[in-house]
């Protein structure tokens, strides 16, 4: 491992920090701390996160966690640097690519330790391998912590990548998968079987304050609470507020009650949502004011008038239609200030235990006053590994809601593994434009969904009908399995940084903030390939662009090249938008050109967003020294 650094172990890390130190790390993550909350940024410093493979997801991801301060980021990729791997990693220059012998790696660390100096960068020497040993060090990068995250941009062969998984598994670090293959895309997410969310939504909690609590003896057929029959005990609060934002199963901790109710302080209690059946026909303005103010009256009150509502609608239907048949059309309507109390659970039974109280009852001496304190309680979740999750996901999700509906995921889903069975057996990968290796990977999908059909739950090939699957088997899809196996060792660098970005979100769920994404999600964007005459999308040419070529075409190029384009503000969007834009070569013809404008000036701040700036950028305006930056990246 390279130990090449400009300071000391004991100046990156915040703890160990003082005086204008600690100020000038605090000042770079302003904006951060406003978004994730302090604990979270603490708890990011303990991160540290191994990436394998450094060409446009890797480097992208890199960037990503670095800006975002977490503790440390190793890389790994020996692959040599080519003149293609400009178009997707922004920090391979001329020179690495005619030395001839400097990694992606390699090639990436330079720039991405000035990043940021309050995180630690390195890279693994190019001739470890991925054993145990440098997977489970317990001192990374002198912290002395493990990995909490390994993100794996590259495929690797089936054997290893499995145990890959495996092992992060086994030894509570989060494995995440980001690929890019041609017009496709997948993330993978396994934080393994436990991981504890302490922050699913990143949303703050509320505080509600209680305006009346009532104890309903029965249950009226139409209010309606989960879990709660009808003509069974149930507590009702309403709330100050017009509307909660609770839902089913959210825990609040009681605080404020008075005259008699004082033991009940502090106790957590679980709460449900409070709803009213209304008649379809009544066509109940819910945001009207006549609502609102009926909303304002003891629930007893709101019911019985309900109650005579649909007992109205309801005569006049029965009379309209005598013995049809048909059901009478009922909506459901939420009551959002009101909440139902759930005591008859862990929560409910604590309470009543430890505040002495032998019946719910004792909610009915409400008087005034009291506080709801929403808690987010940890939530326990478990994940499936790699190798459980390709086979056993029968609707794997897609980007486009449409796409998954219809079940294009099942292909994108076969066409991975079968990717990983072709390297097993062929010993290498897909080949660029190779028909013969694209005839074969259909076949591999073709024998993995035939072998998967007798396994209940698995992924193959079947019809899907509103993301529910049906048990009809259907063609496979051979065009896009074909596809993706032709422009399998391509990447397009907006692809990169859209996986760049999700990967290293993913990353920052080890904190325990944010819920992770539910395992595998895929997009495909079969309409990138709009012209597939050889003489359009080959020979290539051995530049940059050569992904994009074979994939786009010549003439797709040459027009790239020739737009001219006017981009109005270079922050956090703007330096990306630019970087994609000079990756891509727009503006590069001899009648393309691009205009960057941005009045502000770079502020200390705007280093943990803003890419394309250093320190030394400081003060100086956006546009000049973006512009500046990309124009090396691509004199042209």
């Amino acid at each position: 491992m390279s130990t090449e650094q400009g300071v000391t172990w004991g100046e990156w890390m915040g703890a160990h920090k003082t005086g204008a130190a600690i100020d000038h790390e605090s000042e770079r993550i302003d904006r951060q701390k406003a978004a994730f909350g302090h604990d979270t940024i603490a708890r990011l410093k303990d991160l540290n996160v191994l990436i394998v493979g450094c060409a446009g997801v890797g480097v992208e991801t890199a960037k990503n966690l670095i800006l975002s301060n977490v503790g440390g980021v190793v890389l790994w990729d020996g692959s040599i640097c080519e003149e293609v791997h400009r178009g997707s990693n922004f920090y391979v220059t001329p020179e690495h690519v005619e030395s001839g012998d400097v990694t992606l790696a390699e090639a990436s660390l330079g720039e991405l330790r000035s990043l940021n100096p309050f995180c630690r960068v390195d890279i693994l020497d190019k001739t470890d391998a991925l054993g145990d040993d440098v997977v489970l060090s317990k001192d990374v990068l002198g912290t002395r912590r493990p990995y909490a995250a390994i993100v794996v941009t590259k495929f690797l062969p089936k054997k290893e990548l499995f145990h890959l998984n495996e092992s992060a598994r086994a030894n509570g670090i989060a494995f995440i998968m980001a690929i890019s293959n041609g017009v496709t895309s997948s993330i993978f997410s396994d934080f393994g079987p436990h991981h504890e969310i302490t922050d699913a939504t990143g949303e703050p909690t509320q505080t509600l304050a209680v305006s009346n609590v009532e104890v309903l003896d029965e249950k009226p057929t139409l209010l309606k609470v989960e879990g709660v029959e009808d003509g069974e005990k149930v507590v009702i609060v309403t709330v100050a507020q017009n509307e909660h934002g609770l839902e089913d199963g959210d825990v609040a901790v009681l605080d404020d009650m008075r005259e008699g109710m004082e033991g009940l302080n502090g106790k957590s209690v679980t709460v449900k949502r409070v709803a009213i059946a209304s008649p379809t026909a009544a066509k109940v303005d819910t945001r009207g004011v006549t609502f609102k103010t009926a909303l304002a009256l003891p629930t007893t009150a709101v019911i019985s008038n309900y109650e005579r509502q649909y007992d109205f609608y309801k005569a006049a239907f029965d009379e309209e239609q005598g013995d049809s048949g048909k059901k009478f059309p009922v909506r459901t309507i939420t009551i959002f200030n009101r909440l139902a109390l759930v005591l008859n659970d862990d929560n409910g039974k604590k309470l009543l235990e430890e505040s002495n109280i032998a019946s719910i009852d004792i909610f009915g001496q409400y008087q005034s006053g009291g506080l709801l304190n929403q808690v987010r309680p940890p939530i326990a979740k478990q994940y499936r590994s790699l190798a459980e999750s390709l086979e056993k996901t029968p609707v794997p999700q897609m980007l486009r809601g449409e796409d998954w509906e219809l079940g294009k995921g099942v292909d994108v889903h076969l066409s991975i593994l079968a990717a990983l069975n072709f390297h097993e057996k062929a010993g290498h990968w897909p080949r660029l434009h190779n028909t013969d290796d694209a005839s074969e990977l259909v076949k591999v999908a073709e024998e993995i969904s035939n072998r998967h059909k007798s396994v209940e739950g698995s992924c193959w090939s079947q019809t899907i009908q509103y993301g529910f699957p049906t048990g009809d088997a259907r063609d496979l899809d051979e065009k896009r399995i074909a596809r993706y196996s032709r422009l399998f060792p391509t990447e397009l660098s907006g692809f990169c940084a859209f996986l760049g970005g999700a990967a290293a979100q993913e990353v920052i769920k080890a904190s325990g903030k944010f819920t992770p994404i539910d395992q595998w999600v895929h997009h495909d964007e079969g309409a990138l390939v709009v012209d597939e005459c050889k003489s359009n999308f080959g020979p290539l040419f051995g530049s940059r662009y050569d992904h994009q070529i074979a994939i786009m075409g010549k003439d797709f190029q040459a027009q790239l090249a020739n737009q001219r384009v006017f981009l109005v503000g270079c922050g956090a969007l703007g330096c990306e938008y630019l970087k994609g834009l000079a990756l891509m070569g727009v503006g590069t013809g001899k009648d393309g050109k691009i205009w960057v404008t941005d009045m502000d000036r770079i502020e200390v701040s705007n280093l943990s967003r803003q890419f394309l700036f250093r320190q030394n950028d400081v003060g100086h305006p956006k546009s000049v020294r973006g512009a500046l930056v990309v124009k090396r990246w691509n004199p042209s």
